[in-house]
This record gives C-alpha cells, sequence and structure tokens, in this order.
C-alpha cells in the first residue's frame, strides 16, 4: 500500500466518526507529520514506495491525536506502549502496542479475534501520555489488554492485570478513538489489493512539495543531523533582519527570527555546530546584543529560553497571566511619608526590571528599598543579618539552597551586600557582575527572589505599609 492510498483510505473510515467530516487536507498533514518524525518513507524518491506494517500502525496510530500536526509524536508516544501484566498477559503475547496491531495485518487468526481497539493520547499519569486496550474474542470468552507507558513498571510484573482499575483516568477529560474489526478487515483487504494488482500511487507526488520546502529551508539555515538547538526570544529596537536569517557573529552562527502575529523577534543557535554548552550559547547571544545594543544605541533585552530542538524555531510571544476581580475593592490611599512613597516605587521598579529580565536593576533597586531607611554601609548590614533568620521561610526551598552553595563560607549579610549589592553597583577587580554571562544572570535571578523577600519584609516592617488592597490605611 502506497502513503497517498492510505491518507485517502484513512480520511474515508473517518467520514462517520464524527459530526462534520474531515478534510483531505488534514489527513495530508498528518502523512507529512508522520514523515517529519521517520515514521513513514521520506522523500519524493518513495512517492511510489510500498509501506510496511510497521509503517501503516504508525499512520493508524496517528489518528489518535485531534491535532495533524502531532500525529507523528502521537504515533511514536502510542506505539511504544506495553501490556500490563507483561506479554504472558497480552493480546497474542505481544510486547507492545505496535507489534500487536501489526500481528492484525498479518494474522488473520488475530483478526477474526478482535473485537475492538481503543486508543487515547490523553495523561494516563502525571507527564506520562498515552494508553490503549485491545479486547477480543477467545474461547468464546472476552478478553482485554491495557497498554500504559513504559515507565509505569510496577504495571508490567505478573498478575498486575488482575488488579489493573481500567476505569480509572488521570484527566478529568478523557477523547480516545475506537477501531472495530471492520476497519483492520477493510484495512487487510486494501492491503492484499494492492500486492496482488500492484497499482500506482493515488497521487501525483504533490505532497512532497512541503516536505522539500522545509528541506531546502533548513538547508539554508544551517540545520545538519543531530542539531539541537537553543531557542532564545529577544525584546528589541536594534536593527533586524525582515525575514529568518542565517548569520555569522565572530565564530558562531546563529539563527535570526523576525516578529510575526504570534511570535517575538528571536535567536536560535546550534549548540552542536557551534560546539557550546547551553550557558555558553546563551553568553554569546548576550555579547552578540550588547553589541547591537551599542552599534545601534537601542535597547535589546534577551528573554528566557528553550534548548532541544533539532530545528531552529520561532518563539512564541508571552502571554503574561493577570488577576481580574469579579468585584473590585480597593481602598488605599497615597502613603503619607516620602520613605514609603520612595520604598514602593523603588520596589516597583524592580518588580518590573526582574519580570522583564532586566535582573541586574532588579537585584540592586531591592536593596536600595533597605537603604531607604538604612542609608550606611554598616547600618543596611545589620538589618539584613538581623532579619535574614525570619524570612528565609518565606523563600523558596531550591532557591534557598542555591543561594547557600552560591556563597559558599560567607555570611548571608556578606554575600548579599558584596556579591550583589557592590557587584551590580560598582565595578572593581573583588567585585564585577558581568550581565552577558549566563552563569552571572543565573546567579543575579537567585540573588532577586532573596532580595524580593527581603524588601517585602522590610517595607511591611520597618514601614509599617500594609500589602492589602483594601486596609484604608
Amino acid at each position: 500500500m502506497y502513503a497517498s492510498d492510505l491518507a485517502y483510505f484513512l480520511c474515508e473510515s473517518m467520514q462517520q466518526a464524527d459530526v462534520g467530516n474531515p478534510s483531505f487536507t488534514d489527513f495530508e498533514e498528518r502523512m507529512n507529520s508522520l514523515r517529519r518524525y521517520g515514521r513513514l518513507p521520506q522523500g519524493r524518491e518513495n512517492h511510489a514506495a510500498l509501506l510496511t506494517e510497521e509503517h501503516i500502525v504508525n499512520a493508524v496510530l496517528g489518528l489518535a491525536s485531534d491535532k495533524p500536526a502531532w500525529a507523528g509524536h502521537s504515533s511514536i508516544v502510542l506505539a511504544k506502549l506495553q501490556p500490563v501484566g507483561g506479554p504472558r498477559a497480552s493480546f497474542r503475547k505481544s510486547p507492545t502496542l505496535s507489534a500487536a496491531l501489526e500481528l492484525l495485518l498479518r494474522d488473520e487468526t488475530a483478526l477474526r479475534q478482535l473485537i475492538m481497539l481503543s486508543v487515547s493520547t490523553s495523561e494516563f499519569a502525571t507527564n506520562s501520555k498515552g494508553r490503549a486496550k485491545i479486547t477480543w474474542l477467545e474461547n468464546r470468552e472476552v478478553y482485554s489488554t491495557n497498554f500504559v507507558s513504559g515507565m509505569a513498571l510496577s504495571l508490567f510484573q505478573p498478575d498486575a492485570e488482575k488488579h489493573f482499575d481500567e476505569l480509572r483516568f488521570h484527566a478529568p477529560i478523557t477523547k480516545q478513538i475506537i477501531f472495530d474489526q471492520r476497519f483492520f478487515k477493510k484495512l487487510v483487504d486494501k492491503i492484499s489489493s494492492h500486492r496482488r494488482l500492484k497499482p500506482g500511487p493515488a497521487s501525483d507526488g504533490h505532497e512532497y512539495d512541503a516536505e522539500e520546502a522545509q528541506k531546502r529551508r533548513f538547508e539554508k539555515l544551517g540545520v545538519r543531523q543531530g542539531s539541537r538547538y537553543l531557542n532564545m526570544g529577544v525584546d528589541n529596537q536594534v536593527a533586524w533582519p525582515k525575514e529568518e536569517t542565517l548569520i555569522n557573529f565572530d565564530r558562531y552562527t546563529l539563527v535570526l527570527f523576525p516578529k510575526a502575529k504570534d511570535h517575538v523577534q528571536s535567536i536560535s543557535m546550534d549548540l552542536i555546530a557551534n560546539n557550546l554548552s547551553e550557558e555558553e550559547a546563551q553568553t554569546v547571544i548576550n555579547r552578540f546584543l550588547s553589541l547591537m545594543t551599542w552599534c545601534n544605541d537601542q535597547f535589546a533585552v534577551a528573554q528566557p529560553n528553550s534548548s532541544g530542538s533539532h530545528v531552529p524555531c520561532a518563539v512564541n510571544r508571552r502571554e503574561l497571566s493577570f488577576v481580574t476581580a469579579s468585584h473590585w475593592y480597593f481602598d488605599r490611599k497615597i502613603p503619607e511619608t516620602e520613605k514609603k512613597q520612595l520604598a514602593l516605587a523603588l520596589y516597583r521598579e524592580a518588580r518590573n526590571a526582574e519580570q522583564n529580565f532586566l535582573v541586574s536593576y532588579a537585584v540592586l533597586n531591592y536593596y536600595k528599598v533597605i537603604e531607604v531607611e538604612y542609608k550606611a554601609k554598616e547600618a543596611s548590614k545589620r538589618w539584613v543579618k538581623a532579619n535574614y533568620d525570619y524570612i528565609k521561610g518565606d523563600i523558596r526551598s531550591a532557591i534557598v539552597e542555591r543561594f547557600d552553595a552560591q556563597r559558599g563560607s560567607d555570611s548571608p549579610v556578606e554575600y548579599i551586600y558584596k556579591s550583589y549589592r557592590i557587584a551590580v553597583a560598582h565595578s572593581s577587580k573583588e567585585t564585577i557582575s558581568d550581565p552577558d554571562s549566563a552563569h552571572e544572570l543565573t546567579r543575579l535571578y537567585i540573588g532577586a527572589e532573596v532580595l524580593r523577600v527581603l524588601a517585602r519584609y522590610f517595607i511591611k516592617t520597618e514601614l509599617q505599609v500594609s500589602d492589602s488592597p483594601f486596609s484604608g490605611d
């Protein structure tokens, strides 16, 4: 059976599966997704290549996802599902779901026994997707095998199937797709017909146009086999290319993406081709943005990054959450003293800077909140020393652990003053903070969390400013 013929067959089989009939365009997109993930033969040269049983099963499992673009990923996840109770308790002792379905395509007895197959890509357990169930008739008895993620090791022990609760679903709403015996019989008949008559493919090969265009695009962007990209959004006003562009910077290569409807301007960097770690790549990108800022005299703010993609990816626009009140209660007055007003202003500036990735400024302004009252060096340090133990419990434990590891033998107060307050505000041999360095940025973000809690505690206790929106002052 050819890939194009299989797409037509699957589309036809799904016509009564929902209220509205699916379009063939969706199935072409599904097949393209399967090719991208290596679940079907790739390239126009395989247009007339007959699919193997494994390829056909991959395409069938790709139907489980509502989203055509996720067909390839869904197929990979579902094909590896393993039987609860181990192969001994499985349908015809099949070790995986993929093996069981391939058996249906070539074993007439197994096909006659089948009653139905149900498949779902929903979450089976926390961070574990996919489950399936095969029901069959044997010696006038109805049997079933449940297939789950290979990470559920306890469920593969002998007799685990006897205690497995197949009616318990992790997700509050679970979608599944059900194939009955008729579907597989028609599929087997189609396969047999193609093997016997050897007709040409149903399509003219246009389905490979998008694949070839994508291949040309990746070649233009320098994508190689085994590439692994770090992708970083950039909020900026510097000169930027109007289309995705591969550039050379020093001895490195970067891919620049322009702003689009759903994407911010961004930079992708191949860690393998550039022989860099994630941290080193972040630092190189920051050096590039610093030079762009200098040359254009405009801002360029690096945003959080992701890594691990095999191709360069544009970064989605940030959708920041916000709080809406069903009833508006806000009863506050402008604070009566200049110290309170200044402390709140500095806190807002620091919080804005932290939220918008200007972490050096955040660290400095959080400390300056304390200096509203304790301007002298030793006075501010005494306050931090006296209050750090009180606020330590309000800081995330993971941050406290990393903060303690960073400060080493230094006391919290000495490290905060020397390595945050002075390092950010001044430049000297003893205290230096390089905001282009990814290692330093990580250190500063940890400091920002610690200092934010200190600043809030100072404003509430020393300046007696309530954080209630309707305190009435």
